[in-house]
């Protein structure tokens, strides 16, 4: 139907119309600014819907179809009558506006962004369209053009906070540091109430490493706002990193009891700020009242075990798993964690028993097949070890745990090169475990194949250069091979400071120096060897050496019987203290000696 150019089209269905229009602006406006906040008022004589609308007929109607084919989600549709009513109010920055936002939401950037230039800033009279026209051209990436509108709508609107928010976040992710702090500082001046405006002013401290600055931000913007979860997690962050655990924690405290009791990721950081004190009871204390909100919370309830085990409180943690599984008969991970417990215990019966089980409910558990594995190595149940272990490296060919059990299960067995095999298997899967390379060493060493130990240590250290185990076993090796000793005494020297009271590292740096010819200080580190390990016969037999090259020929000798004495099968050293001149060594252990070095 086409209308005389002389009647006013409103006045045709007058009542119809505004009703439309009315629903139409209201949905626009909804959209816009949904999933905001609430915001303060706006300045007086200022509205969000002052928006110009089409003015000719023509334009006005194909604007109704436009919007209609919107509700619709018929986007080409509204775009085409847009474009259409345009033609007949080619100044209309209402219908340039939506064909603007239309191109944006069908990816159409170019298109967007040359409408949305069309209009000047001067004909932008609604919040909304601030906010819109700068997302356009932020999406775009006319960074620019967004900054420049929206700090013009901070000009018209300086009491809305979105407007400020919009311009600060927009440079943040530019990492423009300093702009973005002036814009929060206007925010807070034009909005005091604004504890937004102290949560970026902290962000931006943070990123400025101005932490106490930071810190007092994020406490401005709890006092403006109780309930800011989001400053709560930064200042808590910011205390913990400090080494303020206490002030983090009576700030949750806080929260839990004035502003939200049943806050459950502040519970659960509580719990971890007091096991980190070695506060257990308090941490606990928070579980319960999870619990109590919630029984069926099954991380609060295998926390409580993790708490009891780390407590060594094997029964109570038990006790919890045992509770959770009544009820949740299928939860692999928490059986899985139950059989562990009973590790933990040196019940390996039960152990095997709870690890059974889940693989009786599904095969395919890799958990509790490679568990089986270790526990039945550890009971030296070599084939049952083996069996299980291939099973797991059948299940994930890729984990790198099964073929260093099973390599470690080998040298149990004394088969070498069947270690050195399973290991080198592993090494294919994942080449940069340096537990696996490190084991294929000591493998290697049992084949005398001493290029390859070296090889395959220095792999691991690479990988790892904290690798304890490497370290040590590198430098007593050159140490008693008498070759790189200054290398040896380096090795050792960092294997000790790692792990300052593992008796047989002070052992290997005492060789070490004593192979370089620095007696006194081999002497002095081979007395603490002895008081961290006292029933090891290689000490003791270092230490005869050591006695002996110092003319001690008694405590020397004294040192090699005690060794003989934990270890009689040792025909090296029985041959050696027949050639000092010792005599025949009687090491029997009825003729202990009460030696004392």
């Amino acid at each position: 139907m086409r209308y005389p150019s002389s009647i006013p089209f409103r006045k045709v269905f007058p009542v119809w119309l505004s009703r439309i229009q009315t629903c139409l602006l209201s949905v626009s406006l909804l959209i816009v600014s949904c999933g905001t906040a609430p915001q303060p008022a706006l300045q007086a004589g200022v509205t969000t819907s002052s928006i110009e609308e089409p003015i000719h007929p023509q334009a006005y109607y194909h604007f109704l179809r436009g919007s209609l084919a919107e509700l619709n989600n018929d986007g080409p549709k509204a775009l085409e009558a847009y474009q259409t009513g345009l033609a007949f109010d080619q100044d209309s920055v209402f219908l340039k506006f939506r064909i603007a936002k239309l191109h944006y939401s069908l990816a159409h950037m170019t298109a967007a962004v040359e409408m949305a230039k069309q209009i000047p800033f001067e004909r932008i009279t609604s919040l909304e369209m601030f906010l819109e026209m700068a997302r356009i051209f932020s999406g775009a990436g006319e960074r620019d053009q967004a900054l420049e509108i929206l700090a013009e709508g901070e000009k018209r609107f300086s009491l809305e906070q979105r407007l400020y928010l919009s311009h600060g976040s927009l440079l943040l992710t530019e990492r423009a540091y300093d702009q973005a702090e002036e814009v929060f500082v206007d925010l807070a001046k034009n909005v005091p109430g604004s504890a937004e405006a102290h949560y970026y002013l902290g962000i931006i401290a943070v990123e400025k490493n101005a932490k106490l600055e930071a810190l007092r931000h994020f406490e401005q913007a709890i006092e403006k706002k109780a309930s800011f979860e989001r400053a709560y997690i930064k200042l808590v962050e910011l205390l913990e990193e400090a080494g303020e655990s206490p002030r983090a924690i009576a700030r949750l405290e806080t929260f839990l009891k004035e502003v939200n009791p049943h806050h459950r990721e502040f519970r659960l950081r509580l719990v971890r700020l007091y096991v980190a004190q070695k506060n257990s009871d308090l941490a606990l204390g928070h579980l319960d009242s999870l619990l109590e909100h919630n029984p069926g919370d099954l991380y609060a309830q295998v926390r409580k075990a993790q708490i009891y085990g780390e407590q060594g409180n094997f029964s109570a943690a038990i006790g919890e798993l045992k509770a959770v599984l009544r009820d949740r008969p299928n939860e692999l991970r928490v059986r899985d964690f139950l059989g562990l417990l009973y590790e933990e215990k040196k019940d390996y019966e039960r152990a095997i028993n709870t690890y059974q089980a889940n693989i009786e409910i599904d095969p395919t558990f890799f958990d509790s097949v490679l568990h089986l594995g270790f526990v039945t190595y550890r009971l030296k149940r070599n084939d049952e070890a083996l069996d299980y272990l291939d099973q797991a490296v059948k299940l994930s060919p890729k984990r790198p745990e099964p073929y260093l059990l099973l390599g470690l299960t080998y040298f149990q067995m004394k088969d070498y090169h069947n270690a050195k095999r399973r290991l080198e298997e592993g090494i294919l899967q994942d080449p940069s475990n340096a537990e696996l390379h490190f084991n294929l060493g000591t493998a290697y060493d049992k084949l005398d194949r001493f290029d390859e130990v070296v090889k395959e240590m220095e792999q691991a250290l690479e990988l790892n250069p904290e690798h304890a185990d490497a370290l040590n076993y590198l430098g007593y090796s050159y140490a008693d091979r008498g070759i790189n000793v200054e290398e040896a005494v380096v090795l050792t020297e960092r294997a000790v400071a790692i792990k300052p009271h593992n008796g047989y590292y002070v052992d290997s740096l005492a060789w070490a120096l004593f192979k370089v010819g620095r007696i006194d200080e081999a002497l002095e580190m081979m007395h603490r060897a002895v008081a961290l390990v006292a029933d090891d016969p290689v000490i003791y037999e270092h230490l005869g050496e050591i006695f002996l090259l110092r003319d001690e020929h008694e405590k020397a000798r004294e040192a090699w019987v005690h060794s003989l004495q934990l270890d009689s099968t040792n025909d090296l050293l029985k041959q050696r203290f027949r050639d000092t001149g010792f005599g025949e060594p009687v090491p029997t252990l009825s003729q202990q000696s009460t030696f004392t070095p």
